[in-house]
């Protein structure tokens, strides 16, 4: 059944969420939290779905307000930065009305309270967060699990939430919840056992990693960012983004960037990246489709680091 006996109170991305749908990937708070940021329902979107969608438009975006369907999975609503309403379409498809809550939905949330999701992974380096940004496959959640074997410990996996500090603009990576997502070839080059994890639904090579033990809780200074792009190159390259490509860079890598306009934030957007811009290394790492290890491209982001370029 996917409706809880009781709601339960977790918490991801620095946030209170109470739930109707059992979110086992968070981890869980004290009931008795006298202050919920989010609440996770399950209505009727039915008529609210018809009245305002259209065969042209995948999403309904207005400010504040975003919908979309999933095809025999469910209809989601988020608004406000506040609520996230659910109406399943079909039995039995928890697990997958999960990654969208947890992905889709927690980005449009992100958004609508301000707060920059970028679409990769985030790690703690010398205390400071390092955020790995690129395309679906680029290598992103690998990169990020060969430091965390390494010693290393993970901010965010998929969303990663940026915020501003109100005296100084100062942005720093609230850390999303415990989990990591890898490919099968990824879980077996970084000498994992398969067989200790469980696959992700409707992706059977896709598993879902738990890493409570190498996971920062704690909102920490984002000191430098790195969007992955595989080439045909023979060879490893990173290099540093300057000038305006810096900011197309982040509007790129912005999960879900596709509402950004029609929701009204693209001034917000701006200035946002433009203030990180200001304080942060952005780089690129051009690598190899095959033929590199991702203890090679940490080696070579650590050397980058040590010199503070």
């Amino acid at each position: 059944m996917l409706k809880t006996e009781k709601k339960v109170v977790y918490k991801a991305f620095g946030l209170s969420i109470i739930s109707e749908i059992p979110l086992p990937e968070l981890p869980c708070l004290d009931n008795k939290t006298d202050f919920i940021d989010i609440e996770v329902i399950i209505e009727d979107l039915s008529k609210l779905w018809l009245e305002l969608s259209d065969d042209q438009n995948a999403f309904v975006i207005k400010k504040d307000f975003i919908m979309f369907q999933v095809p025999n999975i469910a209809t989601f609503s988020i608004s406000e930065g506040k609520k996230i309403s659910v109406s399943p379409l079909k039995e039995n498809e928890e697990d997958h009305i999960r990654l969208y809550i947890l992905g889709t939905c927690m980005g449009a949330l992100l958004m609508q309270r301000r707060i920059l999701p970028l679409h990769g992974s985030a790690v703690v380096i010398n205390g400071k967060a390092y955020a790995f940004m690129g395309n679906s496959g680029a290598g992103k959640s690998t990169l990020a699990a060969a430091f965390l074997n390494q010693g290393y410990q993970l901010l965010s996996d998929d969303v990663i939430a940026v915020s501003l500090s109100q005296s100084e603009n100062i942005p720093f990576i609230i850390p999303s919840f415990p989990h990591q997502k890898l490919w099968d070839d990824s879980i077996d080059r970084l000498g994992m056992q398969i067989k200790s994890y469980n696959p992700i639904y409707g992706r059977e090579n896709k598993y879902s990693i738990p890493v409570s033990s190498s996971y920062f809780s704690e909102p920490i200074p984002l000191a430098g960012v790195f969007e992955l792009i595989k080439t045909e190159d023979e060879h490893l390259e990173i290099h540093r983004i300057d000038k305006l490509k810096r900011i197309y860079t982040l509007y790129y890598n912005t999960y879900q960037n596709c509402l950004i306009p029609n929701a009204g934030l693209m001034e917000w957007h701006f200035k946002t990246t433009v203030n990180i811009i200001e304080k942060i290394g952005i780089y690129q790492i051009k690598r190899p489709v095959s033929g590199v290890n991702p203890n090679q491209i940490i080696s070579e982001i650590l050397k980058k680091i040590r010199k503070g370029e």
